[in-house]
């Protein structure tokens, strides 16, 4: 089930979002690098539409949308490790990519982990350049699902950003 989210959910989908970015083995010292960007906070579910996925009263993913001008960004979208490759994300994605053609949206936005770039390209999500991230010297592509098919594949893409921890 994807329900829209509460404040009370913060410290859970924080520790959602650290957990799967270690998934992937990057260093400790970069996580504390990403910290902050990995922070879900009370006010940041105020203010825009985060949903997770639950499996009884536990959260299993959730996503997060940002609106930059007419386009949508998928700001996070992280699933526990121990649910990835089961659809969870692909199901978070659809959930996200849907609720963005509602509001009018005519493309939606992400800025990807490099290990996360094949599943947003997977679904529907066209690379169209890169965002430089934290370290210094690392890249992350960027994607752009456009919404105005609505025949297309809901995939991601991002806006632009100097410095920021990918969704994964």
């Amino acid at each position: 089930m994807i329900r829209r989210t509460v404040p009370a959910d913060a410290s859970a989908l924080t520790a959602v979002a650290h957990a799967a970015k270690r998934h992937w083995r990057y260093p400790e010292e970069w996580i504390a690098l990403w910290r902050r960007e990995l922070t879900v906070t009370p006010a940041f579910i105020e203010r825009y539409p985060v949903h997770c996925a639950v499996d009884g009263d536990a959260i299993v993913g959730f996503y997060a949308l940002v609106f930059a001008a007419a386009d949508c960004e998928l700001e996070h979208c992280w699933v526990v490790p121990a649910r990835i490759g089961t659809g969870v994300g692909r199901r978070l994605f659809a959930h996200a990519a849907a609720l963005a053609r509602a509001v009018g949206a005519p493309r939606l936005w992400v800025t990807a982990d490099p290990n996360a770039e094949g599943f947003y390209r997977g679904l529907g999500a066209h690379r169209v350049g890169t965002v430089r991230s934290t370290p210094a010297g690392r890249m992350l592509p960027r994607l752009v699902l456009s919404l105005q098919d609505t025949r297309a594949t809901p995939a991601t893409g991002s806006r632009t950003r100097r410095s920021r921890t990918p969704s994964a």
